[in-house]
């Protein structure tokens, strides 16, 4: 009788309209079988492009979810909860190109460290820059005031102005930070079930942010490890999307921000502070809905 071994690592994708990256992503999975014993769930958030016939005709190997409507990020990824066997998971986009050594020295590094809860690697563009999401701090009143401003991006090595990005530690040290990017966030299961997964209130963007907060706030810590790295494409639902459907991407991006604050901010700070804080995500979500309108 043939006994099949426990994966050591399960990783999680959802898809949403993302055929063609989507099958780069798991052609780069698929050259490091060998590298690592793991399990790749797909989760398809009801696609109309073919990546649904893509993943079962091409990777019959991959484990794969067809949802019949867009559920979003979030809920999404909490579909495979109860399919995914690993004592720990990698939440990984679509459109993402994932490089040897990446996820065996990721898992290597976490199984060694107890306290860490969650970690995630070196993340690139095409163009070979850092993806600055990666690694970033809480957005507190001050630190989000500084980058919505553009403050971190005129001075992007200051402590004072550059700490939503750490923009004044160098890219290639190891940190401990406070959020890391859904593109590549890999964290104990055992961690991710006291902590309940991804909260459902985020259908898009800020999810994130809330789960590192959760980890976080448990006592464990998040780290940065640039040893090794993939390369994120990014963005690519959005730039498939119609004027209209933009409008609405934005938007989702923009109310997670407000819901981010109000579930994990809200009570730290004064009754003031938080009004005007979410009279200036509102006026965000102004600008950005009439830059989409102008294009």
């Amino acid at each position: 009788m043939k006994f099949k071994i426990k994966p050591m690592l399960s990783i999680i994708i959802v898809s949403f309209n993302t055929r063609a990256v989507l099958d780069e992503c798991l052609t780069s999975l698929e050259a490091l079988k060998k590298e690592i014993n793991f399990e790749v769930i797909v989760v398809d958030n009801a696609s109309s492009d073919g990546s649904v016939e893509l993943v079962s005709t091409q990777y019959p190997w991959v484990r794969l979810v067809v949802l019949t409507k867009n559920i979003g990020f979030a809920a999404g990824n909490n579909q495979a909860r109860k399919y995914a066997k690993g004592k720990i998971v990698l939440f990984l986009n679509p459109d993402t190109i994932v490089y040897k050594k990446t996820l065996s020295q990721c898992v290597q590094y976490l199984t060694l460290h107890e306290r860490v809860g969650a970690m995630t690697c070196k993340i690139v563009l095409p163009d070979g820059r850092l993806d600055k999401d990666a690694r970033r701090s809480f957005p507190t009143p001050w630190i989000a005031l500084t980058h919505f401003l553009g403050f971190d991006r005129v001075f992007p090595e200051s402590k004072i102005f550059g700490k939503y990005w750490y923009g004044y530690v160098d890219e290639n040290k190891f940190l401990e930070v406070d959020a890391l990017q859904g593109a590549f966030f890999m964290a104990r299961r055992k961690v991710l079930d006291k902590v309940g997964w991804f909260t459902e209130d985020y259908f898009l963007d800020g999810e994130d942010i809330d789960l590192s907060w959760k980890i976080r706030h448990l006592g464990y810590k998040l780290i940065y490890y640039p040893s090794v790295k993939i390369m994120h494409i990014k963005k690519v639902a959005k730039k498939n999307l119609e004027k209209i459907a933009r409008v609405k991407y934005v938007n989702n991006g923009v109310n997670s921000m407000e819901t981010f604050y109000r579930k994990r901010m809200w009570k730290e700070y004064p009754l003031i502070l938080n009004l005007l804080v979410v009279f200036g995500i509102r006026v965000i979500k102004v600008i950005r809905f009439m830059i989409i309108l102008i294009k």
